[in-house]
């Protein structure tokens, strides 16, 4: 879906913000902590009902005021949709053309793939971070991906609770995880693979080679394979688990390697390399999303030129420009003008959005 328009009240400084988008690249110009995050924000908050930057989507609500409402218009081929959220302190409203809806019913219609510098945690973070990248992508892409991790981690909580308790009933938690968790594996495998060819043809020709690869890799080519190896691993550790009260296998504790030219990336990158590396992923990610959907998803970029170089950040505008609809911030106005006719631009001051 292109988001065509973004209306924007009482989030964060934004008092009242109405934006006509551009189908390519959209450039919110502004000195630090004026707003431009917050837009991006705002249309995170559209696609997920949720925000990127927080757990605690009531923080989002301008202080003072009792709410906030984000509302977008969007055209997905030949027809219109309008969504809107409303946050409160008690909840959130979550509508489609006016009509109370499900979170369930919400998903899907608008979706975002981020770069924000809060995101370099995949690249330098701990393993978790990298995990939930893979998590996210696939379950923007695959709803059974969605619930079945939803239901892997139910089974490790009430798996632990067991080990807690002395073991009582282990047995049937092992079965459960061990189903749940060769899945989601298998599942996790073919994104990654997926990823991977996307990372190999953006880089074609380019210089450095990232590669991003899991541990346990995936050997198994049938379900009855992937959970003996798992069921293994479960036996493997089943004394040090007793011990520790704890699931110690399984995809929650899977390690993701991303790397650049064979080292690994959170070891041995700078900081430009990580932003590269967070960039490759993001353009690799926008790629997978519009092969299996057959629709681009709207790409984020957040203080985009911040650590790289003019002629990588153009050509990356240029990039995201050619796949999908984009929302680019920058404190460098001088940059930003010199993507005049690639770009439509915005000046944010206060909280307040202008064209430029």
């Amino acid at each position: 879906m292109q988001l065509l328009r973004v209306e924007i009240r009482d989030l964060r400084n934004i008092v009242r913000a109405d934006l006509e988008l551009g189908p390519g690249l959209n450039v919110f110009m502004g000195r630090n902590a004026q707003g431009k995050t917050s837009l991006l924000e705002a249309v995170g908050l559209l696609a997920r009902g949720r925000s990127f930057r927080t757990e605690t989507t009531a923080s989002l609500i301008r202080r003072g005021q009792p709410s906030l409402a984000a509302r977008g218009t969007g055209r997905d081929r030949d027809s219109e949709t309008r969504i809107e959220v409303e946050v409160t302190a008690d909840g959130r409203r979550l509508r489609i053309d006016g009509e109370d809806v499900s979170p369930q019913r919400f998903n899907g219609r608008l979706d975002v793939v981020v770069y924000a510098t809060d995101r370099l945690r995949v690249i330098r973070g701990p393993m978790r971070e990298r995990r939930q990248f893979l998590d996210r992508g696939a379950g923007a892409l695959w709803p059974a991906y969605r619930q079945l991790h939803r239901e892997y981690e139910r089974v490790v909580r009430q798996r632990n609770a067991a080990l807690e308790s002395g073991a009582r009933g282990l047995e049937a938690w092992d079965e459960r995880l061990v189903e749940t968790g060769a899945a989601l594996r298998q599942r996790r495998g073919h994104y990654v693979a997926r990823l991977q060819q996307a990372l190999a043809r953006a880089q074609a020709g380019r210089g450095e080679a990232y590669t991003v690869a899991l541990t346990p890799a995936a050997p198994w080519d049938s379900d009855d394979a992937a959970r003996a190896a798992l069921a293994a691993e479960v036996e493997a550790r089943r004394s040090a688990e007793r011990r520790a009260r704890m699931s110690l296998v399984g995809p929650h504790r899977d390690a993701v390697a991303i790397t650049v030219e064979g080292q690994e990336a959170m070891s041995v990158a700078s900081s430009g390399q990580a932003r590269s590396v967070l960039l490759a992923l993001t353009i690799a990610t926008l790629d997978i999303y519009r092969e299996e959907t057959g629709r681009p998803a709207i790409a984020l970029l957040d203080d985009l030129d911040s650590e790289l170089d003019e002629e990588r950040t153009t050509g990356v505008c240029r990039e995201v420009a050619a796949r999908s609809q984009a929302l680019v911030t920058t404190a460098h106005p001088a940059w930003a003008e010199r993507l005049d006719g690639l770009a439509r631009r915005f000046h944010v001051d206060a909280g307040t959005v202008a064209p430029a």
